[in-house]
């Protein structure tokens, strides 16, 4: 940056990462109320998604930037929210949950003061941008009773992923040799852009998801959702991984618009990625392979199919968006008592991504001890 804010950033970090003692809300014998943090795209489609699917109440929402709320205002239809400008002031309200879709870099923070709050929470992904901050957040949850706490992984919960992986449980396509997963989408979203480097910190933030240091870089902050497909279906982290990786030229930020990945997991399973911004307007592409020695299965939001050797074949169109899914899943279990810390497994998912990011910079292969020792990043 040519100059940074020192004051704002000072606030950044006042509004969003003070603790406080916990307040804890009960969904007993009420509907579970839900402060929203993070009003940015992602914050309001979830936000939206909780209104129009629960019977979950969004009471909050809380953002640094007033222009942030009342767009998800609008998203969300409604205006009858208690607002905040400061993560702790929203904690410190009778909210049962909290949904958090802040930047990477600031999920450390947000989930330690959530947790140290009471509250359940829905935390989006990725845990952090490097294995430091993945450590504090498996820490904060490690003491959680009684709450439901976990990532924004939404696969994890979409109808089309639960079957697919029943069936890959059911042994029909033989032991998994091979996965390769692919994200291909062109960049954009509607998302604002900068142009050339940031002026203020204020700046960078908003753009959070051109920074590798604030957003972890594409593999971490965008393919982390195939990687925990991945793992989830073979049935383990990986041992090691090798890369490459880079940008083009003209594009705004220092993340990468393209990644290649090869994982090596246990039995010398391997794992393949592809993952780029680099597709035309409009364009998507992403999916996830898993070969057998007797068959084929292919994994998408939009639905799930497979070809077993002897010619028998299937294909199953998804009902609904498998955000949804997610959303609903967590609700249900605040209000039937039936809640679940799935923290540790996100954070493995999260590091396999640092992981693939750390093989990209070193050029060469990584090991997963070599990774957490380095914190994610080259020395």
């Amino acid at each position: 940056m040519n100059q940074t804010n020192p004051g704002r950033r000072g606030f950044l970090h006042a509004a969003f990462l003070m603790p406080i003692a916990a307040v804890r809300g009960t969904a007993a014998n009420s509907a579970v109320t839900v402060g929203l943090v993070g009003c940015g795209n992602r914050g309001a489609y979830l936000g939206q998604t909780l209104t129009e699917h629960t019977q979950a109440r969004l009471t909050s929402l809380c953002d640094l930037y007033p222009e942030q709320i009342a767009k998800a205002r609008q998203k969300i239809g409604r205006s009858d929210f208690a607002i905040f400008g400061a993560l702790d002031k929203m904690l410190a309200s009778p909210v049962d949950a909290v949904l958090i879709a802040t930047p990477v870099f600031l999920h450390p923070g947000h989930f330690e003061a959530a947790v140290e709050a009471g509250k359940h929470v829905y935390l989006e992904k990725p845990a952090a941008p490097d294995v430091e901050g993945c450590r504090r957040i498996e820490k904060a949850a490690a003491a959680v009773r009684g709450r439901d706490v976990g990532f924004g992984f939404q696969r994890r919960h979409g109808e089309v992923y639960t079957a697919g992986y029943k069936f890959l449980q059911s042994g029909k396509i033989g032991p998994v040799g091979m996965a390769s997963v692919r994200f291909v989408k062109s960049e954009g979203g509607g998302r604002s852009r900068t142009q050339g480097p940031p002026r203020t910190f204020d700046e960078k933030v908003k753009n959070w998801y051109l920074w590798r240091t604030l957003c972890g870089d594409q593999i971490v902050e965008n393919n982390c959702h195939l990687i925990d497909v991945m793992n989830w279906f073979v049935g383990s982290r990986p041992e090691s991984a090798i890369g490459d990786g880079g940008r083009t030229p003209g594009r705004d930020g220092d993340v990468r618009d393209y990644n290649n990945v090869v994982y090596t997991y246990a039995r010398n399973v391997k794992g393949a990625l592809w993952g780029t911004t680099l597709a035309p307007p409009n364009h998507r592409d992403v999916r996830e392979e898993f070969f057998g020695s007797a068959g084929w299965l292919e994994t998408s939001e939009l639905g799930w199919r497979y070809r077993l050797a002897g010619k028998e074949a299937a294909e199953v169109k998804s009902p609904r968006n498998i955000s949804i899914d997610s959303v609903v899943a967590f609700v249900n279990r605040i209000q039937s008592g039936k809640t679940e810390n799935t923290i540790a497994r996100g954070v493995e998912s999260s590091l396999t991504a640092i992981l693939g990011r750390l093989a990209m910079d070193l050029k060469r292969q990584v090991s997963w001890g070599e990774m957490l020792a380095s914190n994610g990043w080259p020395a």
